[in-house]
């Protein structure tokens, strides 16, 4: 199972996330919702590393770790990104099953 962690401040801002295991919805390599997750945690990493100045920290591993925390202030864009990435990560857990990607939120 995925493991996610969603880090929001006491606003509700998302601030940071963590990502590990894998879901074993199929072989490792075939796998479509550890494909989904990758490519909507990497492309978020990604797209505030171009589009924003917003400082940050992030790490992807090969045994499927992902974490990404914003260091310093926000911006509406690395707002909105983030925003997006949990709200796709939701919508791979309804469409395949909690069973395969577990998704909790705590407050830092």
């Amino acid at each position: 199972m995925i493991q996610v962690t969603v880090s929001r401040d006491p606003d509700g801002l998302v601030r940071g996330i963590e990502c590990r295991g894998h879901a074993g919805f199929a072989p490792q390599g075939q796998d479509i919702i550890c494909s989904a997750v990758s490519a909507l945690a990497l492309n978020m990493a990604n797209s505030v590393e171009a589009f924003t100045e917003d400082p940050f920290e992030g790490q992807a591993e090969e045994d499927g770790r992902f974490s990404f925390h914003f260091t310093g202030d926000i911006s509406a864009g690395s707002k909105l990104l983030m925003d997006s990435l949990v709200l796709g990560l939701q919508d791979i857990r309804e469409a395949y099953g909690k069973e395969y990607i577990n998704i909790r939120f705590q407050e830092v």
